[in-house]
C-alpha cells in the first residue's frame, strides 16, 4: 500500500514537472458565451424534438406561428425549426395574424445542457505563492476522466382556429436529446465521440 502511494506521488510529481517545463503561446480572442459544441448540442436536441411532433394542420392552411413564449437564440432557433416543420407538412405561413386561418403557439419546457463528470486524479485548485500575496492556478491532473454532456429540448405546440378559437390540434411535449462523450487518460490522451450530425464536406471530384 505504501509503495502504491509512493508510486502515485512520484507520477503526480512527474506530471507537475512536465507542466512546469512546458511552454505555451496564448492568443486572446473574443468568444461568445457558449462554445459551438454547446450550441450544437441544444440545436440538435431541438431538431429531434420538433421532428417528432405531429401537429395535424390541414395542408394549405394559412398559419401564423406565435413564438412569444420562446426566448433567446435557442428559442428563435426552435421557432424557425417549427416553421420549417409546418411548411414541410403543407401549411402556408403568414406574418400577419389577421391573414391567418390558424395560429400555432410554440412553447419550450427545456432548452439546456446537462453534464456529468467522473474524475480520478486531482481537480483544478489554487495554490498560495509564499510572500506573493496571491495564488497560482494548478491545472487539473486527470489520471482518468469521463465527461458526458447531454443537450435536452422539450417542446410543445397548440394549433387553433382564428375564427372561433377552437383547437385544431395539440402536439404534447416532445423530447429531443443529443450527446457528447469525452474521455481523458493519463492527462494527455483525450478522445471524443458524439451523436451530433457531421457537416458533409464537399467532394472535389463532384461535377455539377
Amino acid at each position: 500500500m505504501h509503495r502504491a502511494g509512493a508510486g502515485l506521488s512520484a507520477f503526480i510529481a512527474l506530471i507537475l514537472a512536465m507542466l512546469a517545463l512546458g511552454a505555451c503561446t496564448t492568443v486572446r480572442e473574443t468568444s461568445p458565451q457558449r462554445t459551438a459544441t454547446e450550441q450544437l448540442l441544444i440545436s440538435t436536441a431541438v431538431d429531434r424534438a420538433v421532428e417528432r411532433m405531429d401537429l395535424k394542420i390541414p395542408a394549405g392552411t394559412k398559419v401564423f406561428v406565435n413564438a412569444d413564449q420562446l426566448e433567446g437564440s435557442d428559442g428563435k432557433y426552435a421557432a424557425g425549426e417549427m416553421k420549417d416543420r409546418l411548411l414541410r407538412s403543407g401549411a402556408s405561413l403568414v406574418d400577419d395574424k389577421g391573414k391567418a386561418d390558424a395560429i400555432v403557439e410554440v412553447r419550450a419546457g427545456a432548452l439546456s445542457i446537462d453534464e456529468k463528470q467522473t474524475l480520478v486524479g486531482i481537480d483544478t485548485f489554487d495554490a498560495p505563492i509564499p510572500f506573493a500575496g496571491q495564488a497560482a492556478r494548478i491545472p487539473q491532473i486527470a489520471l482518468y476522466k469521463d465527461r458526458v454532456r447531454q443537450g435536452v429540448a422539450k417542446i410543445a405546440a397548440l394549433g387553433y382556429s382564428t375564427k372561433d378559437g377552437r383547437p385544431i390540434d395539440i402536439a404534447g411535449p416532445q423530447f429531443g436529446y443529443s450527446h457528447q462523450y469525452e474521455r481523458t487518460l493519463l492527462v494527455f490522451f483525450t478522445w471524443r465521440t458524439s451523436d451530433l450530425p457531421e457537416e458533409r464536406k464537399p467532394n472535389l471530384l463532384d461535377v455539377d
